[in-house]
């Protein structure tokens, strides 16, 4: 699984990432987002009208998603 650090040491690229998974994240606020996890996690249960725990499950879920793909990429490549 991928952590939260691991997310956010390359924000950059995994922001369009985390946009296509949340459509509803906003670019202007992009540069804030990486800073605190429970933040972040607040922030999708607004802009996606989610519970905070429903929106703490859906990053769990893009965590868990992005850490095989990142594995499928290492063992293909």
């Amino acid at each position: 699984m991928l952590s939260w650090t691991d997310l956010t040491q390359d924000w950059d690229a995994m922001y369009s990432r985390a946009k296509r998974r949340f459509p509803n994240l906003r670019d202007q606020d992009k540069s804030q987002l990486c800073k605190d996890r429970k933040g972040f996690e607040a922030y999708l249960a607004e802009r996606h009208h989610l519970t905070v725990n429903e929106a703490h499950e859906e990053l769990e879920d893009f965590l868990f998603t992005e850490g095989l793909n990142r594995e499928c990429s290492r063992s293909l490549g």
